[in-house]
């Protein structure tokens, strides 16, 4: 026979549970429960009340939930944009399984020691794509940095330059081309890139897409729907990309 209290508790175990799973109506912050016939809302609530006091390790995971259908709702919205290159603007596998999309600026010092960790999930793992898309929000030089990188890209010496421009330290006039030198780019083409319309343009649209994306700083990675924001290291990275294949997106 299910009494009253058990058919109470069932249904407030029931709206727990949506909410620890992040659906879409709690979400919302309108959760809806069908309640059994004899129950009224102001019970139910109280035994919610009374379940969660004595299960608070439900909300944090609750909360981790939202953020991440939130940020899945975000990536979704911008996939094709994120992952499209400019031009040359990428490395690893021209036909990637998984695709990471680095938001970073060259002026970023947790976006230097993020380099090591890209390239050796490129040299261990040929199934990945990573997008480098340029935000240049640090300073003045970083955004001539990021439209020489972008002349780099259309040349196709893009990953050249960009391991050399954070070998030559922060960005400056003589960091800048001692990294063009190393990178054997074409100086006129690198003078009439500087101020092209295209450039310009693509900068403007990564900024826009930041935005979108509610990007606090650099760098960031997007992997498959999640948004890893600072310099995770190569575990993280590396566990990020085995989610999307296990999830088969």
């Amino acid at each position: 026979m299910i009494t009253k209290k058990t058919a109470i508790f069932a249904a407030a175990i029931g709206v727990a549970g949506l909410a620890a799973c992040g659906g879409d109506a709690a979400a919302d912050g309108q959760t809806e429960v069908d309640l059994p016939a004899g129950l009224d809302r102001e019970d139910l609530e109280i035994v919610i009340r009374e379940y969660i006091l004595a299960n608070p390790e439900i909300i944090p995971e609750a909360m981790e939930r939202l953020q991440q259908n939130q940020q899945a709702e975000l990536v979704s919205a911008v996939r094709d944009d994120i992952e499209t290159p400019f031009e040359g603007a990428w490395a690893g596998s021209a036909n990637p399984d998984v695709t990471i999309v680095e938001f970073f600026d060259y002026a970023c010092g947790y976006c230097r020691t993020s380099l090591p960790d890209i390239e050796r999930l490129l040299r261990e793992d040929e199934g990945v794509r990573v997008v480098f898309r340029e935000l240049p929000i640090l300073s003045e030089e970083s955004e001539v940095a990021a439209r020489v990188s972008l002349s780099a890209a259309r040349q196709g010496e893009f990953f050249d330059f960009h391991r050399a421009m954070y070998a030559a330290g922060r960005p400056g006039d003589a960091s800048i081309a001692e990294a063009q030198a190393a990178a054997g780019l074409d100086d006129g083409q690198v003078r009439s890139d500087l101020m092209s319309d295209t450039i310009s343009q693509e900068i403007q649209n990564n900024l826009a897409l930041a935005n979108s994306l509610r990007l606090s700083g650099t760098p960031a990675f997007i992997v498959g729907d999640q948004i890893l924001a600072g310099a995770v290291g190569y575990e993280r990275l590396k566990e990020a990309i085995e989610q999307v294949r296990a999830n088969g997106s």
